[in-house]
């Protein structure tokens, strides 16, 4: 079988297996993400596994740049990315996607073992508290509110009524209008179906 008819296959059965599951995400025909751990597991993380043109002849590209993972540290991501790509080149030239979510789901507290989550928010607070002196701003402006013009107020005070509130049926779409049309409308489709 050629490599494309092998992604076909793969792919319908990808579809059968994961259909409503909620950690699965097909991002293309070639792209797939599952995450591994439920929402809010502090060791959940999330896999994308893309197919290229000889796949699976050659090996998936596995990532786990995904923005869920940003709490991961790299050690432990390129611990997980070395682990299977592993579990790649065992399966070499056979459909491997759903054996290497599965591998991940197995293997998942394994995988974690050294995981200590970052705190971005404060690590970043603590960068940006040591690099910004502790001066005042000075020149600091305030916002202004929009001012609009006489011509502008008095528009808006004759759409409005006595409260600041548009009229009932403002914009509405006049209703004789539209229903004249659509007999010009019946009319000529009558006429062009009688001739």
């Amino acid at each position: 079988m050629s490599a494309n008819e092998d992604q076909e296959m793969e792919l319908e059965a990808l579809r059968s297996i994961y259909e409503g599951d909620e950690s699965f995400r097909e991002l293309s025909p070639v792209s797939f993400q599952y995450r591994i751990g439920e929402n809010g597991d502090p060791k959940a993380f999330l896999i994308e596994i893309s197919w290229t043109e000889t796949y699976p002849q050659t090996p998936p590209i596995i990532s786990m740049n995904a923005f869920f993972n940003n709490t991961i540290s790299s050690a432990v991501k390129q611990s997980i990315l070395a682990k299977l790509q592993e579990a790649v080149e065992v399966n070499l030239g056979t459909a491997m996607t759903y054996t290497l979510f599965e591998y991940a789901k197995d293997n998942k507290e394994q995988f974690m073992e050294n995981h200590h989550p970052i705190n971005s928010t404060t690590s970043i607070s603590n960068i940006i508290s040591v690099e910004t002196p502790n001066t005042a701003p000075s020149n600091k402006k305030k916002d202004k509110k929009e001012q609009l013009s006489k011509a502008q107020k008095r528009k808006l005070a004759d759409k409005t009524d006595h409260k600041g509130e548009l009229p009932r049926g403002w914009n509405w779409v006049d209703v004789v209008k539209v229903y004249n049309i659509y007999i010009l409308i019946f009319k000529t489709v009558t006429v062009i179906a009688i001739n």
